[in-house]
């Protein structure tokens, strides 16, 4: 069974760079896409990066493009979401994904 925790949260200033850390445990082999998604309150969850877990390929919708950026460590199982530029709409719990399976969140909350 596939396992994700989250972190690297907390309470940062609008500006500031943020790193989250995600860490994958479990029968990891089916090869899915590595992801990160966002929901700030009372909003819907979306996709903000996208990594293809073999050729290491990223995605990002057009409001994050340039800012975040999505790597891997397969040594260490971990996927990593570097925020270069916290906006203050960041405000949100940010998930790891993996197919089905989500991650508990980590709260980012960016102060003006």
């Amino acid at each position: 069974q596939v396992k994700l925790v989250e972190s690297g949260g907390g309470l940062v200033q609008a500006g500031d760079p943020l790193r989250l850390f995600c860490l994958v445990s479990g029968r990891t082999f089916g090869l899915y896409d590595r992801a990160w998604y966002r929901q700030a309150p009372g909003k819907e969850r979306d996709l903000v990066a996208r990594i293809h877990w073999i050729t290491g390929m990223t995605d990002y919708p057009d409001p994050v493009n340039g800012r975040f950026r999505i790597w891997r460590d397969n040594a260490k199982n971990l996927v990593y979401l570097q925020i270069n530029v916290l906006k203050p709409e960041g405000t949100a719990i940010y998930y790891c994904n993996m197919n089905t399976t989500w991650g508990q969140g980590t709260q980012v909350t960016v102060s003006s």
